[in-house]
Formats: structure tokens, sequence, C-alpha cells
């Protein structure tokens, strides 16, 4: 493509992530042209006002061939596949552009549609897409892999909607998204144990993240801005032995969320500044 050009866009799978990508890449002055959905797929009250806010058309995939442009595959994992595979079957790909946004799966899925000319590449925001939010990209890490004129284009992509283009290696991909993974929803499970302990405390459920909010709001400032030897605070810091033994002992009523802290401990006593080390290790079961 001519440098500077932007493509027009279309997005198969305009869910969470797909929507949320429709609407950056509006907000950036890249045309999303069309929003394709599955076959079978009841249009939703959400997809049609997202067409009506970008100026897109609305069709299902294999209804019709995907116009020219750049084309964005925002569906669940196990279903890119499939795509792919449907998109290769039914058009020529030859010289077009095609990327994935699954942090897991490699751009080798889109293998059916390399085969067919295409040229592709996995594109990955290291963001959180919960329900009803369409959160915005600036400074949003984007692991990108694939080919080298894929994955240039996406790299422009990226810096225009005010992301970050990391590039990472197939063989790591898992481990990239493992990592994303510990930054997000472990953190949110996370969150479910401690309301569990906070339950078996007395406090209501409904009070539980008032209480907590202040705490976990400077914890993670801190780890952000200092790292994690510096935030880390509490018994492990002062090696409280008997506090920590406490702790244990009465978590064995919640043994799920016990675990957890166990797992969570002996990570600690590892990697972070512990006094009593050799005892902590002890007390919550690690290396002597």
């Amino acid at each position: 493509m001519a440098q500077g050009k932007k493509l027009p866009s279309h997005v198969i799978g305009p869910g969470r992530l797909g929507s949320a990508l429709a609407a950056n890449l509006h907000e950036a002055g890249w045309k999303v042209e069309s929003l394709i959905v599955r076959p079978g797929k009841r249009m939703s009250v959400r997809v049609s006002k997202l067409a009506r806010t970008l100026g897109a058309k609305v069709f299902r995939l294999g209804q019709a061939a995907v116009p020219p442009g750049l084309v964005w595959i925002t569906v669940p994992d196990d279903a890119i596949a499939y795509v792919a595979g449907e998109l290769a079957e039914r058009q020529s790909w030859e010289g077009r552009i095609v990327f994935h946004c699954s942090g897991a799966v490699t751009s080798e899925v889109l293998e059916p549609l390399r085969t067919k000319g295409a040229k592709v590449a996995a594109v990955h925001p290291v963001m959180t897409f919960a329900a009803n939010t369409v959160p915005r990209l600036n400074g949003v890490a984007f692991g990108v892999e694939g080919d080298a004129v894929a994955v240039r284009l996406a790299k422009r992509i990226v810096r225009e909607v005010g992301g970050v283009p990391v590039e990472i290696r197939r063989e790591e991909k898992v481990l990239y998204h493992a990592f994303g993974a510990f930054a997000s929803p472990m953190v949110i499970a996370l969150m479910v144990a401690m309301e569990e302990v906070g339950a078996a405390a007395g406090f209501e459920r409904k009070k539980l993240r008032t209480i907590a909010g202040p705490l976990l709001r400077q914890t993670l400032e801190n780890y952000l801005e200092r790292g994690g030897a510096a935030a880390f605070t509490g018994p492990f810091v002062r090696g409280d032995v008997a506090v920590i033994a406490r702790h244990l002992e009465v978590l064995k009523a919640l043994p799920l969320v016990r675990e957890v802290y166990q797992a969570l401990a002996r990570v600690a006593a590892e990697k972070l500044p512990v006094k009593n080390q050799r005892a902590v290790k002890k007390v919550v079961g690690g290396k002597k």
C-alpha cells in the first residue's frame, strides 16, 4: 500500500474487542466500512448502533465477498481457523492484508489466507474488554507477529490509535498471553478470593469493594510507580511467621482460598524481600 494511505477496514466478529477496535480505528481516521457477523446470528441493537456511528454496512459471513481493504478477524480463538477457511474458499486474497486479534493463537492459523495470496499477522491489544465498555487504546501495548508487510502496517495502525506495538516471537505467544492473564483475569480471580475472606470475616458483600478499594488502588499505584519489591508490605516483609501461620489456620475453613494464599505466599518467599525467609518458606510449604 502507498505510504500514508488508510485502507478501509472490515471487522469480522464485532463483539467486545471487535467493537472497541472499530470505534478506536474510526476515531483515528481509519474508515471502518463493514461489520461482519456470523451466519444465523441475530443482529444485535449494539451492533446496529455501532454501524450507524461508524457509517458501516453490516452483513453476515458468507453472505457476500469481503470488500477490498484491510480485514480484522476478532472472533473467539477457537473460531479463527473456521473463519479463515471460509474466507479463503470464497474469494481471492492476492495482495490483501488480514489480521486476527488473538493473544494466544499465532498468525499461522491464517495460513489458508496466506496460501491464497494474503499477508497476515496477529495484532493483539493487551487490554481487558468487559461488557458494555469501550476502552481507549492510548498507551495500550499490542503484541504483533506475522508477515513482514502485515507487521509494518499493524505497527503503523497501532501507533495511530495511540497504542504501543511490541513484536513477539511465535514460539513465545502463549507465554505472552499468560502474562496478560496474570495482569487482568487472574487479578479479578484474586479479588473474588479476597471477597470470600471478607465475607467470612463478617463484612457485608455489597461493602467489600468499598472497604478494599483504597488499599487496592494504593497497592497498584505503588507497584506501577516503584515495582514489586518496593510496593511489597505486610507480614511477609516483617517476617511475621506467627501471623502467617494464623492466616493459614483460619483459612482452613476456606480450602480453595487457602490454596491461593499458599501459592502466592510461596511466590513472595522466593521472589520478594521477606525476612525470616527460611521460616516463612517452611510455614507456607515452600522450599526449605
